[in-house]
């Protein structure tokens, strides 16, 4: 480990020198690499500097056992010392940890109503809302590509793109089947139902990542509808394209203009072709797509939102937050990080 750290102390006086130089500085995209490269050393060499303070104060403080009258005093000293040395160092080989090359991808998410009925497209408007409120709490841009609703303001499908700083890092971990119990608006008799809303997340693929040969698409045009299936304008500017050698179906309705969502539903669905090859290589994480959303299935959930009781609970981490609300409200983060965190241990461990 401390030879890697090493490596990367010399690189990172490369980088600080090079940074420095006329011709890299007017070279732009060469000098983002560079500042970016370099401010994920930082914080490795931060912690690295203070793993040295302590391991100079460690050696003074056994120093000092040898004095009768200061080694109460040292002793606390040093088991202080050698807790905090010990989260230094945990935290340094999670550090080390190389991160997924698709994490500052931007993302495309889909959500569709499983098993409850209205109840469950309901929960999946819910869903959608508390996305777009933890993309505008965090720094991220969130725009609805598709979006079909019910009367009752309920969500059967929503496809939405999410971009910014670290976007798939933050927002993969929301794959899976999402659970609701609670008692429905639409329930008379009191009853706590349960419902499933299954959500899929892929990075947007790069262009050149993915060929599509026209001769393989379906595309079709109509018109873009609004709540409960009014038209929203007059002119055929919804696009949907099918994928026909693997039978994916992408629809784009959010822009006006039939040019723009078409180029925009070709981005989701390069995305889903590179998500569904990423996934295959991945067989130990999600042989395809179907075990990465499950079958929507109650059995299936990744996360229960229990309404009744006040508390959400992520079953892959076994993580309870208290306060429904503030969690439908976007806030996120204590979930995010602790599967963050986790699956930087489970690399680790491999």
């Amino acid at each position: 480990m401390i030879d890697k750290i090493q490596s990367l102390l010399e690189r990172r006086q490369e980088l600080s020198e090079a940074i420095a130089q006329p011709e890299i500085i007017q070279d732009f995209p060469r000098y983002q690499g560079y500042l970016k490269e370099l401010s994920t050393i930082e914080p490795i060499a931060l912690h690295y500097q203070k793993l040295q303070t302590i391991e100079k104060h460690l050696s003074e403080a056994r120093e000092l056992l040898a004095d009768p009258d200061l080694a109460p005093e040292a002793e606390q000293e040093l088991r202080d010392l050698s807790a905090e040395r010990e989260n230094l160092l945990s935290d340094l080989k999670l550090m080390l940890v190389p991160p997924d090359p698709l994490d500052d991808r931007n993302v495309i998410m889909e959500l569709r109503a499983g098993v409850g009925g209205e109840e469950a497209a309901l929960f999946a408007g819910d869903l959608l809302r508390m996305y777009l409120k933890y993309a505008d709490r965090n720094g991220l841009t969130a725009s609805i590509l598709y979006l079909s609703d019910t009367d009752l303001g309920g969500v059967n499908e929503a496809l939405v793109m999410i971009s910014g700083p670290e976007a798939f890092a933050r927002m993969k971990f929301e794959s899976g089947v999402h659970c609701v119990k609670r008692v429905p608006v639409t329930e008379s008799g009191g009853r706590i139902h349960t419902s499933t809303v299954t959500v899929a997340v892929f990075p947007e693929a790069e262009e050149v990542e993915v060929t599509i040969d026209p001769a393989d698409l379906r595309i079709d045009v109509f018109h873009a509808s609004g709540h409960g299936g009014q038209g929203v304008n007059t002119t055929d500017s919804a696009v949907r394209i099918t994928h026909l050698p693997t039978g994916l179906v992408v629809t784009c309705q959010d822009e006006r203009s039939q040019l723009e969502n078409k180029a925009k539903a070709l981005r989701v669905l390069r995305s889903r072709l590179l998500d569904k090859a990423r996934t295959a290589r991945e067989d130990a994480h999600a042989a395809d797509r179907k075990n990465q959303i499950g079958w929507g299935e109650r059995s299936d959930r990744i996360r229960t939102y229990y309404f009744n009781h006040d508390y959400v609970v992520d079953h892959r981490i076994g993580l309870t937050v208290n306060r429904t609300s503030n969690v439908m409200n976007g806030e996120l983060t204590p979930f995010i990080d602790g599967l963050r965190l986790a699956e930087k241990t489970e690399k680790l461990n491999q």
